[in-house]
Formats: C-alpha cells, sequence, structure tokens
C-alpha cells in the first residue's frame, strides 16, 4: 500500500489534489495535513512513502517541510505546490530534490510526479 501525505493549509486545496491523485492512483492512501507540525507528527505515526506539500502555509513553508523530509527520508519523492511560480521557488524545489507542481492542481500538473514517485517505489521495493 502506498501512502501519500498531502499537505496544504487550505481545505478545499487538500480536497482538489486528493481527488487529483485518487484519480490517478485510485489504490494509493491519502493522509491530509493542514501544515509541517501536523505533517511532521503524521510522519512519525506511519509509514508515508511519498509527500505533497503546499509551499505558502503558515509556520514553516513547504520548502522548509521538504527540507526536513528529505533529511529523515532521503528517497521519499516529494513534490510542492504553489500558484507562487517564481524562479527562486522552483530552483529550491530542485535543490531538495524536489518536483514543482504549478496550482491549481489537475490530473495533466500531477500525472509526471505521481507516475515518476510510482516507478522510484516500485525500484525500490526490488
Amino acid at each position: 500500500m502506498v501512502t501519500v501525505l498531502l499537505v496544504d493549509d487550505s481545505k478545499l486545496a487538500r480536497i482538489v489534489a486528493g481527488k487529483t491523485i485518487a484519480a490517478l492512483q485510485p489504490d494509493w492512501q491519502r493522509v491530509e495535513a493542514r501544515n509541517a507540525d501536523e505533517a511532521l507528527e503524521a510522519v512519525k505515526a506511519q509509514s508515508i512513502d511519498l509527500a505533497v506539500l503546499d509551499f505558502n502555509m503558515p509556520g514553516k513553508d513547504g520548502l522548509e517541510l521538504a527540507a526536513e523530509l528529505r533529511e529523515a527520508y532521503p528517497q521519499m519523492p516529494i513534490a510542492i505546490i504553489t500558484a507562487n511560480v517564481q524562479n527562486e521557488v522552483i530552483a529550491r524545489a530542485r535543490e531538495l530534490n524536489a518536483t514543482f507542481v504549478g496550482k491549481p492542481v489537475t490530473e495533466e500538473t500531477m500525472k509526471g510526479f505521481l507516475s515518476g514517485a510510482a516507478l522510484r517505489l516500485r525500484r525500490a521495493s526490488v
């Protein structure tokens, strides 16, 4: 069972991203968090395979959370989702080996990340 951590302070954004993930990967389980603190608790409480993180959140932003997750889970596929399409944000996401996905989240924008993540997870489990 693949578990996706979906982190966004907007409930609507979590619903939209959740539906998109479910449409592309119906067998995957989703765990939702409203902020970085909840996300870190979720990662401690259960096995998380990949993370989809909003960039703009109160407290730690998505890049700070991605850096913490990357340190603890070097192989975890991570996507940063944001409407804040600035070169600096994209460059920082790449430095963290995270995929940048622009909002609004659609099946088209998520397909590449999710299929790449699925491939990496299959390879890791062999």
